[in-house]
């Protein structure tokens, strides 16, 4: 039976010339430091908890190892991980060591600065927002947009309290109506102006821009100016109408119109009135010429 301290003696030395040939490398190898720009990540941040305000995302370590091993740093390698697990709403204080970076095995963390991260935190809040689409561009000459709408009408946003206070929308992307003549419908992106805030269930909304033809205006002439009640001389006798509404209303006559005056309760007398104007439906008044008129009361 072999003596114990033989068994797998091949294996042993194996070791021992691969331990060998390893620090007869490494010996050969000169020993320096070197100063690196890191990324810096949080991790464990609490779910009631939002980070506000700048926060660092890079730190500066001063490493160790052979010059072999640090010239194959590759990057990604070395990373700074801040535990946030103990953050409380207000301005914390978070200390930063070399133990809080990842790094290959043979280097040596030896410095790192900022030493130390302060950092804001608040609670977290919720909201229902209406989503409001934006446009970009003017549709044809004579069309204009009329109703805008978008499906989902509101969405809920996460993000820190005050914040939220101030959020009265959500938005969309941008959807172009550039020389449009008709109606669009189109599916795009939301979201919200606020970087510090979130969608609960980020997704698209369905937006529908009604694009019709603009309203025109014309004049009208010749429209009598009557008195609601008494015997009265009104100087002029006719005034013109400037109106606006859809296109196919502009063959609308004088006589479609109605112009008159309040004379309840005057005496006798001269008085300057003002002339009031009935449109027919879908019409509007823009201005009267003349808008004031002489009435004379027997």
């Amino acid at each position: 039976m072999p003596y114990p301290g033989f068994r797998h003696i091949g294996l042993k030395l194996l070791s021992i010339v691969l331990a060998s040939l390893i620090w007869l490398l490494v010996s050969g190898e000169q020993i320096v430091e070197r100063a690196l720009r890191i990324p810096l990540e949080f991790t464990n941040l609490p779910a009631e908890l939002e980070l506000v305000g700048d926060t660092p995302d890079l730190v500066d370590v001063r490493v160790r190892g052979s010059s072999g091993a640090l010239s194959r740093v590759a990057a990604g390698e070395l990373i700074a991980v801040l535990d946030l697990r103990g953050a409380r709403p207000g301005r914390r204080l978070f200390n930063l060591t070399g133990s809080d970076v990842r790094a290959p095995f043979g280097i040596e963390v030896v410095q790192i600065a900022p030493s130390n991260v302060s950092m804001v935190f608040e609670p977290s809040a919720m909201k229902v927002v209406p989503v409001v689409p934006e446009l970009d561009g003017e549709p044809l000459d004579g069309f204009v947009v009329g109703t805008v709408s978008a499906d989902p009408s509101t969405v809920e946003v996460i993000g820190p309290a005050s914040a939220m206070m101030r959020l009265t929308e959500a938005i969309t992307e941008p959807v172009t109506i550039t020389e449009a003549g008709s109606t669009i419908v189109e599916s795009v992106n939301m979201g919200v102006a606020d970087p510090s805030i979130r969608l609960v269930s980020p997704g698209s909304a369905r937006v529908t821009i009604t694009i019709g033809p603009a309203p025109a205006e014309w004049a009208i002439t010749g429209i009598g100016v009557n008195a609601k009640t008494g015997a009265v001389q009104i100087t002029p006798s006719t005034v013109t109408v400037f109106v606006r509404g859809p296109r196919e209303l502009r063959s609308s006559r004088a006589e479609d119109y109605e112009a008159t005056i309040d004379t309840e309760g005057l005496q006798a007398g001269t008085f300057q009135l003002p002339v009031h104007i009935t449109p027919p439906a879908r019409v509007g008044v823009v201005s009267v010429e003349p808008p004031i008129v002489r009435v004379q009361v027997r």
